[in-house]
């Protein structure tokens, strides 16, 4: 997705085609800029309720929405609470992180291709990425850059922070950590990338959301619901695999000694073991869709329970920040 240039949904054939019919109630998690929920519209589905905790993500879509009607249900909120907004559900889709409307906005924050405030912040509320930068410790602040964003260099990173604060602009920060790592080379991704994606992932809580969000999906969806989550870095599609796995009763025995117990009735059936990746033709037209990978599962009868955050490889972070 290059900045100014339309939002194109990810993925959004082989989700229509992995949970046709689309039929029913579905929950759009992730609304943005509304892609997926024009196309679930479209496709069939009698009513969608759009979740989003950017409040700007709707201001954006009123001189669309209202063709909608009552088909359309925007709501204000945080995708680990959907099941709050809606029970019974025929599916729910989740489009994870950063939106390419916020990336293309510079004072949001988010971008280290151009300069703008420090934030990152998607609901606007609470502590900023200018507020982790300058005072977190060393300690929190390189783990945060090591966990959440696999950055090897994060100890370097966090003293280079540390020296040089306080930081304010997000071309400042981008320097700093341009400064501790070697040139890259051509095709790889921009130095900053792995801190900016951590430091985003930190202020927005993006891993416990995501955890919280996948166990209330199971909670919302009816018997034979849909859930498709579209993830773009390997920790977060590594905490989807593993619940899924978890969840569907095909994660395995993790010590083969250990005595037998009673595992929880299968909730969901998984459409594939393996993650559905773009076409080249839509990488292609999309190029943010080139990391992307689609994991759908269909809900079964059992009731919901519960998996340990540890058990599916959700980062944690001592200290917090």
């Amino acid at each position: 997705m290059t900045a100014g240039g339309p939002h194109i949904p990810v993925l959004i054939d082989a989700i229509l085609d992995a949970c046709a019919p689309v039929q029913g109630v579905w929950l759009d998690g992730t609304f943005g800029a509304g892609g997926y929920t024009r196309a679930l519209l479209d496709a069939g589905a009698d009513r969608v309720i759009a979740v989003d905790r950017d409040p700007l993500a709707f201001d954006m879509a009123r001189d669309w929405a209202a063709a909608y009607g009552d088909r359309l249900v925007m709501q204000p909120g945080v995708f680990s609470q959907l099941d709050t907004y809606g029970l019974g559900l025929d599916g729910v889709v989740l489009d994870l992180g950063v939106s390419s409307m916020q990336l293309d906005q510079a004072a949001r924050g988010f971008s280290f291709m151009q300069d703008g405030p420090l934030d990152m912040r998607m609901s606007q509320h609470g502590p900023s990425a200018a507020d982790v930068v300058n005072s977190a410790d060393e300690t929190v602040l390189a783990d945060i850059l090591f966990h959440y964003g696999e950055e090897r260099a994060s100890r370097r990173i966090a003293r280079a922070i540390i020296t040089a604060r306080p930081i304010t602009t997000t071309l400042e920060l981008a320097g700093i950590i341009e400064k501790c790592l070697p040139r890259p080379k051509p095709g790889q991704s921009h130095p900053a990338t792995r801190s900016f994606q951590a430091l985003r992932i930190a202020v927005n809580n993006e891993y416990d959301e995501l955890y919280q969000g996948l166990m209330a999906a199971e909670r919302a969806l009816k018997p034979g619901g849909q859930l498709a989550v579209v993830t773009f870095h390997s920790i977060e599609d590594r905490m989807v695999k593993r619940f899924l796995a978890a969840r569907s009763g095909s994660a395995g025995r993790a010590n083969r000694y250990a005595p037998e117990t009673e595992a929880d009735a299968p909730a969901f059936t998984l459409r594939s073991r393996k993650a559905i990746a773009p076409s080249p033709d839509e990488i292609q037209a999309n190029p943010r869709a080139r990391s992307a990978k689609l994991r759908v599962a269909t809900r079964t009868s059992a009731p919901a329970g519960a998996v340990d955050p540890k058990s599916i490889g959700m980062p944690q972070v001592r200290g917090g920040i």
